[in-house]
């Protein structure tokens, strides 16, 4: 093998590994191990959580994105559902979450359930260390990036009450969307663009989606790039059948419908109610 030969091999190499970082996008990677953060870019075992030095409009989770469900009073389960991602609560405690089964780890400091996908484990602010102060960051981290969702420039024009808090039908480009009172989907909800693409639904109020209809990402857009920040006090609830996409951040519940699936994560300062769902962390 020539140098050239060896020279170029190298090089496609290393530009195969940073395409698969660009396209990973912002809030994927899985859930499970430890998270290490530069404050602009979050990680753990499993691969990039948010990386805003590729795509810079994202939300960063920093530690909560090592968590599918992180709810501060606890989450409730009507089963069977399949969870795949792990399960967090903190500050309350491990009785706070219901409907698991869980089986408790020898380490004392994770469970796991026959609810949640293998690979995903529970953890509550009562198990053994390091698991509370892994939760306390990762809540904080939660509430840090509710605060940075909110915080971006409002909508305009088009993206600014569209559709007076009615989603029917809509075909939605990437960018920043913002509505001074509650949201209804009511119908089917498309969002188009790429994979680098990010949404940003900011929602004074509820956010309702409607029995049977579906949240529909095409063109390349990815779960992962679309976060719903949610202000209104019933927080946002998904319809029986209903499909959703995107990552939940609000200050109160998320209540998903019998039989709901959603591809994405539930961050909440309150709870989340479960019944015979499938949640799927975006990335998966």
């Amino acid at each position: 093998m020539n140098r050239f030969e060896s020279y170029s091999k190298r090089l496609m190499w290393l530009i195969t590994i940073v395409l698969t970082g660009f396209v990973a996008g912002c809030g994927g990677g899985g859930g499970g191990g430890g998270t290490v953060s530069n404050g602009s870019t979050s990680a753990n075992a499993a691969g990039v959580v948010c990386d805003k030095a590729v795509l810079s409009a994202c939300v960063d989770l920093k530690t909560a994105g090592t968590y599918v469900i992180l709810a501060q009073t606890g989450t409730t389960n009507v089963p069977t559902s399949a969870i795949t991602g792990n399960i967090g609560t903190s500050p309350a405690v491990a009785t706070a979450t219901t409907g698991f089964s869980e089986t408790m780890d020898a380490s004392g400091t994770f469970a796991t359930s026959a609810q949640v996908v293998p690979g995903g484990k529970m953890f509550a602010h009562n198990y053994a260390a390091p698991t509370p102060t892994n939760l306390d960051t990762a809540v904080a981290d939660s509430v840090t990036a509710y605060g940075d969702a909110a915080g971006r420039p409002a909508g305009t024009g088009t993206h600014l009450n569209l559709g007076a808090g009615t989603l029917s039908g809509q075909t939605l480009t990437a960018g920043t969307y913002t509505w001074g009172t509650s949201v209804s989907i009511a119908t089917d909800l498309t969002l188009n663009g790429s994979a680098t693409d990010v949404w940003i639904f900011q929602i004074s109020g509820n956010l309702n989606q409607a029995a049977a209809t579906h949240v529909i990402l095409t063109g390349g857009a990815l779960a992962q790039n679309v976060f719903w920040q949610i202000g209104g006090g019933a927080g946002a609830a998904i319809g029986a059948g209903a499909h959703f996409e995107g990552i939940i951040i609000t200050t109160t519940a998320v209540t998903m419908g019998t039989g709901a699936t959603a591809n994405g994560r539930f961050f909440t300062h309150t709870d989340v109610t479960l019944d015979h769902n499938t949640v799927t962390r975006p990335g998966t």
